[in-house]
């Protein structure tokens, strides 16, 4: 199998990034999720504030950078309060967001995954309801789809949750 490698982004990858994101935004509005990542999101200075905090990683390959990601263990904001459920438990948990390949290689959320989750195995995320792909990946992969939750701008996303101990 080919040598994958999973590092911190640094502000040298924003090119790469910045394509990444593109082509997520394209492949979100052919599988019919028109809504998300709207309006150029993640901006460039969003991303930048992701490599600065630590929390943006790439996956490179030898053929380069095929995937991105944020990752961190810690307090996100907008899960502190769920709607019409309730999370798995109040243990620690790692968070996954904006997951976005370059499109040329198969698997590359799930070795996104398996990393995220040799740091932590209790993991939560969220996706916009008309992101049918990134739900099926979650419950494909043990998530559970555990209620709503809302971001700052007041949009609302399905919360799924996922600990590998239990599954």
């Amino acid at each position: 199998m080919a040598r994958k490698l999973i590092r911190k982004a640094t502000l040298e990858d924003m090119p790469i990034l910045l394509e990444i994101y593109e082509r997520a935004r394209n492949f979100m509005i052919s599988t019919g999720n028109t809504n998300q990542w709207k309006n150029g999101y993640p901006s460039r200075d969003l991303l930048a504030e992701d490599i600065k905090k630590n929390e943006m990683y790439v996956l490179e390959d030898e053929d380069g950078i095929q995937a991105s990601f944020v990752f961190y263990c810690g307090i996100d904001p907008c899960y502190n309060i769920i709607y019409d459920g309730e999370w798995l438990n109040d243990e620690p948990y790692g968070v996954i967001h904006r997951i976005a390949t370059r499109g040329l290689k198969k698997h590359m959320a799930d070795i996104i995954l398996e990393y995220c989750s040799n740091k932590i195995d209790n993991i939560r995320m969220d996706t916009h309801m008309d992101n049918k792909p990134m739900q099926n990946f979650m419950l494909k992969h043990g998530f559970k789809h555990v209620g709503t939750i809302y971001l700052k701008n007041g949009e609302s996303r399905l919360a799924f949750h996922c600990n590998l101990k239990e599954n």
